[in-house]
């Protein structure tokens, strides 16, 4: 969907993790003997309960390979021909563009984290009580663009997402459909760079407009309703299109241009039919977005080696310890 991009050197050690030798307490559960092929997002913020579902695979016996990073086009091709397993980093229905690729061969099973996904665009309060502005559409002004173009170019600039994507469809077709391409430049750069450079931006006194997700740094760096709020897309607000009560939005209902997203496991149809103790786990596991808000917070203050998100992840089964036996349990009779 959505995220931050690691160097290769990075992506790399992360998935040498794959490698690490299985406790020994799970040698003998359903999957002694068995290989998963995993992958996981290009974004980082989504690499956390990756590697804690990994871990629990291993716990109950399997070999992980990877976990591989991959951009979704990718991803759902391979899933679908059964070159890779799984990942638990499919993004619904923003990934729907992608269904055409694995539907027939592949399945979302379970979710990490249901329904509280939200994404849409933000400015910085200041700016937005400043211009009064309340949708994209307010980029239409000349003031508004002057105020937001930081490179010269006669348009307002928006941190954007790079290629390959899913939100950079989303925000190519608002662009389009409310006539904004004149107005707004996006910028498609690594997004991590380009949003601590925004973040700069804001702390030197200048209006930011951006995209972003939860759970994600950007909104432990720059709080949402103290340094930037949700702006709206310019369309008339209906019951399918806004949502009630998004603290922070220049308007209730709020109307965002993204529908609250699920984060779910994606993964291979034949696969999940032989390894029914994965599809039961993935049935039954799910992850707090707080949880996963806070991680991503350390590992935007520097927690952010593979190493770091491999202990993340295991003190995160530990603090979690009872539950997580639970989901193995059946896990394990489903195996039998």
């Amino acid at each position: 969907m959505t995220g931050l991009k690691k160097s290769i050197p990075a992506i790399a050690a992360l998935a040498l993790l794959g490698s690490v030798a299985m406790p020994a307490m799970a040698q003998d559960g359903p999957g002694a003997g068995k290989t998963i092929k995993m992958a996981q997002a290009t974004w980082d913020t989504g690499w956390f309960h990756a590697e804690i579902y990994k871990q629990m695979f291993e716990e109950l016996g399997y070999t992980v390979e990877g976990p591989t990073t991959l951009d979704n086009p990718p991803f759902y091709q391979a899933v679908g021909y059964g070159d890779v397993d799984l990942w638990v980093n499919g993004w619904f229905p923003i990934h729907d563009t992608y269904r055409p690729a694995f539907e027939a061969t592949a399945e979302i099973v379970g979710a990490v984290a249901a329904g509280g996904a939200l994404q849409g665009y933000l400015v910085d309060k200041a700016s937005a009580e400043k211009f009064e502005i309340k949708s994209l559409d307010d980029f239409k002004r000349d003031e508004v663009k002057e105020a937001f173009d930081r490179d010269g170019d006669g348009k307002a600039d928006l941190v954007a997402c790079p290629p390959g994507w899913g939100c950079e469809v989303a925000i190519e077709d608002h662009l389009t459909k409310y006539e904004l391409k004149d107005h707004i430049n996006e910028i498609k750069a690594s997004y991590s760079a380009s949003m601590a450079d925004a973040v700069a931006a804001y702390e030197s006194g200048e209006p930011i407009l951006f995209y972003t997700w939860t759970p994600n740094w950007t909104v432990n760096e720059l709080k949402i309703g103290e340094d930037v709020v949700w702006i709206q897309v310019p369309e008339e607000a209906t019951d399918d299109n806004a949502a009630a009560g998004i603290d922070g939005c220049v308007a209730d209902p709020c109307v965002m241009g993204f529908e609250a997203n699920d984060i779910v496991p994606v993964a291979n149809s034949e696969f999940l039919e032989e390894n029914p103790a994965v599809a039961t786990l993935l049935k039954s596991a799910s992850i707090p977005l707080e949880d996963i808000f806070a991680q991503n917070a350390a590992m935007n203050d520097g927690a952010d080696k593979p190493e770091d998100i491999k202990k993340q992840a295991s003190d995160w089964i530990s603090d979690n310890r009872d539950t997580v036996d639970g989901w193995l349990e059946a896990a394990r009779k489903a195996g039998e």
